[in-house]
């Protein structure tokens, strides 16, 4: 499991002495345990929960980088982003465009979908294929692409 896999880890980087390892796995282990803990979730974290909390650390991560750099705080910004380096570690490789396309193409011809009116039904079965291999926003435009022709 994911969780175990991270605890793990969290060993390994102290015995390397890998601060920003160590720091951004501690962190993403107390997210770990607070879901774990949370009303109603039975003291489990299932591989696609990790997950999901994984991708919103990353994008957080991001965006705080972003604003960083917007502030002429690179060296904050520098930090943040060695953390959303280690935090892809975990993740899947993100699809490429062509890759999305190839998929959505399969996905409207499944669906049987011909206009935008049926944009709603393509993207609901797209989320739940490609969720957590490609951004929704990108889905989306691609989509909408695909069915404006």
């Amino acid at each position: 499991m994911l969780f175990d896999q991270i605890s793990n880890d969290i060993k390994e980087a102290m015995k390397a002495r890998d601060k920003v390892r160590l720091e951004t796995l501690r962190n993403i282990k107390k997210v770990f345990l607070e879901a774990k803990t949370a009303p109603g979730a039975n003291d489990e974290l299932s591989d696609a929960e990790a997950m999901k909390i994984l991708q919103k650390l990353a994008k957080q991560g991001k965006e705080s980088a972003a604003t960083y750099v917007a502030q002429n705080r690179q060296d904050l910004a520098d930090d943040e982003l060695a953390q959303v380096a280690v935090i892809e570690e975990y993740l899947p490789r993100p699809m490429t465009e062509a890759e999305i396309e190839a998929a959505l193409k399969d996905i409207i011809a499944q669906v049987g979908a011909t206009s935008m009116k049926e944009m709603g039904k393509v993207m609901g079965v797209a989320s739940k294929q490609m969720a957590g291999k490609a951004d929704g926003g990108m889905i989306s435009q691609i989509v909408k692409r695909l069915l404006a022709n």
